[in-house]
């Protein structure tokens, strides 16, 4: 008897989809669900969509939109101390281009071999709205092990890797702002701060310190003020951080520097994707000294204090900043 014909669904899923589904669990995208091996630890979930328009331009490049789509997911793997384990996809499309879908593709099964989180399945779906890629991955821990926003207490040395703000200053840059002009003359600069925003690096390498010595953590998506209030106020602590001691890019510094962009922008923009945690001062030195060997910088920018107090910036005079907006938010 002759096969039935595939529909555009399954042809497009066996097009871009089943080479990169190489993982045993994934059964070649040929069941309705994948198996996810414990192996012993504990499975962590979490889940994030981008949607254009949102967290991306209509005119970014596909690879590109793949990356941070599922790198915003290891972001938050990483934060909770998980090793990378496998994610599903749903994609919203309006059309099923191949100029478009390809790329993507090419991309998303690039990140999931060299992060080690295979695609174990999902769905494709029409829509006549933006396009919307959802990803849930899986990670893994050692049994009671996953490092929760709740663990902070007085004392400890609030910390974030990379640097702050630079997402936030590409997308200005991407939308004609203020920022491409005071680096118009620093194409190195633009291109660097417009691929913060683009393509976010997830410190996954820092995982395991992160489970070993982190009190408490969380990745930094909607900006390093509002996510750190977040962290605070499940932990039932306030803190204190010295403003000038927030680790900025070259150009992100020069350009607050110069007083042509604040502070408040860069600590309230979001997109950072950087972890920030919470770390027992007795432990600081050899979590610092992992980080290193790890590849990923750290830096601390004040402690935790107790009180219910939303945290306060302070500048090098030791004088509190008035903070308008300390995230961004969908709503």
């Amino acid at each position: 008897m002759a096969s039935a014909p595939a529909s555009g669904e399954d042809a497009l899923i066996a097009r871009y989809f089943k080479p990169i589904a190489t993982d045993p669990g994934a059964f070649a995208l040929d069941d309705d669900a994948a198996v996810l091996k414990a192996l012993g630890a504990d499975v962590v979930v979490t889940t994030d969509a981008v949607v254009e328009g949102v967290h991306f331009l209509a005119d970014d490049p596909p690879d590109a939109v793949a990356r941070k789509a599922l790198r915003v997911n290891l972001s938050d793997l990483a934060a909770k101390g998980a090793t990378p384990a496998g994610f599903v996809l749903t994609l919203a499309l309006r059309t099923a281009d191949d100029a478009w879908l390809k790329p993507f593709a090419g991309a998303l099964g690039e990140d999931a071999k060299s992060y080690g989180c295979p695609l174990l399945g999902g769905d494709t779906v029409s829509t006549p709205g933006p396009i919307t890629i959802s990803v849930t991955a899986f990670g893994r821990v050692p049994a009671d092990k996953m490092v929760h926003r709740s663990g902070a207490r007085p004392g400890d040395r609030v910390v974030v890797t990379g640097t702050i703000g630079d997402a936030a200053l590409g997308l200005d840059i991407l939308k004609g702002g203020a920022v491409g002009s005071a680096l118009a003359g620093d194409e190195a600069a633009r291109q660097m701060l417009i691929g913060r925003y683009r393509v976010p690096q997830p410190r996954n390498a820092l995982a395991s310190t992160i489970r070993m010595y982190a009190s408490a953590a969380m990745d930094v998506s909607d900006g390093l003020a509002g996510d750190l209030t977040k962290l605070c106020a499940a932990s039932g602590v306030s803190a204190a951080i010295h403003a000038p001691g927030i680790p900025l890019s070259r150009p992100a510094s020069a350009l607050v520097a110069s007083r042509k962009v604040a502070i408040e922008t860069l600590i309230a923009g979001g997109d950072d994707y950087e972890i920030l945690c919470t770390v027992h001062g007795v432990d600081f030195e050899v979590f610092a000294q992992d980080a290193r060997k790890a590849g990923v910088p750290v830096t601390p920018i004040g402690a935790v204090i107790a009180g219910s107090a939303i945290p306060s910036f302070m500048d090098a005079q030791g004088r509190e900043l008035l903070l308008k907006r300390r995230s961004w938010s969908h709503f």
